[in-house]
């Protein structure tokens, strides 16, 4: 069992982020099972939910003449342009049915508001509006963050760089997470992602390595 100030954040295990769904990451199926036994370790776990309405600003649908993972420039910077994914109320958006988390304490739903999108759980692309999970994490005492999920060179990465950019202890449990690792994207690329995480100091570690 952690500490009592150790939290594991369960990033976007979601249907959609799965193979056979809209915006599958390679093998994301696979940390469902690693994820559901590490749980067990951790007096306090919380997860993260993408609940995009059906007209998200970041869905390549609602740009005319423009096509998934090319990129446009909106207000607070480029944006990549997704396929729909992870629309609200859908079975893409539902958690992965083999997901077992039965102590998960709270689920902090980002990329909601139509007009930014949203990567980490705690500021959405914007980098002002939050999700209130800093304040959550803070008002309980729960320093030590573990973070595992998808996928790892966007949402976990950005969820792992925003924790430690609020003062946390941050490890990424590599094995519980999986990436897209698309060159072709900006910044979308696993050591791109794994470079920025370990500059800001945020660790690397294992599921077997957490007793």
């Amino acid at each position: 069992m952690q500490p009592n100030d150790a939290v594991l954040i369960v990033v976007d295990v979601q249907n959609d982020f799965c193979p056979g769904g809209a915006l599958a990451v390679p093998d994301g199926d696979a940390v469902v099972g690693i994820v559901s036994r590490i749980a067990k370790q951790f007096s306090a776990v919380v997860m993260t939910q993408d609940w995009h309405p059906a007209d998200h600003i970041s869905f390549a649908s609602q740009h005319a003449g423009r096509a998934p993972f090319e990129t446009v420039e909106l207000p607070y910077g480029t944006q990549v342009l997704w396929p729909d994914h992870c629309v609200q109320g859908t079975a893409g958006a539902a958690f992965h049915p083999g997901l077992v988390v039965p102590g998960v304490q709270a689920v902090f739903r980002k990329g909601f508001r139509r007009m930014v999108d949203s990567y980490s759980g705690f500021l959405e692309a914007d980098r002002t509006s939050t999700t209130g999970l800093g304040g959550y994490l803070a008002e309980r005492g729960l320093g030590r963050v573990f973070v595992a999920g998808l996928a790892t060179d966007f949402c976990v990465a950005w969820t792992a760089l925003d924790a430690q950019a609020l003062g946390l202890d941050v490890t990424v449990i590599e094995d519980a997470c999986r990436g897209i690792d698309a060159p072709t994207i900006p910044g979308g690329t696993l050591a791109d992602a794994w470079r920025r995480m370990s500059d800001a100091g945020v660790r690397r570690g294992r599921s077997d390595g957490l007793v």
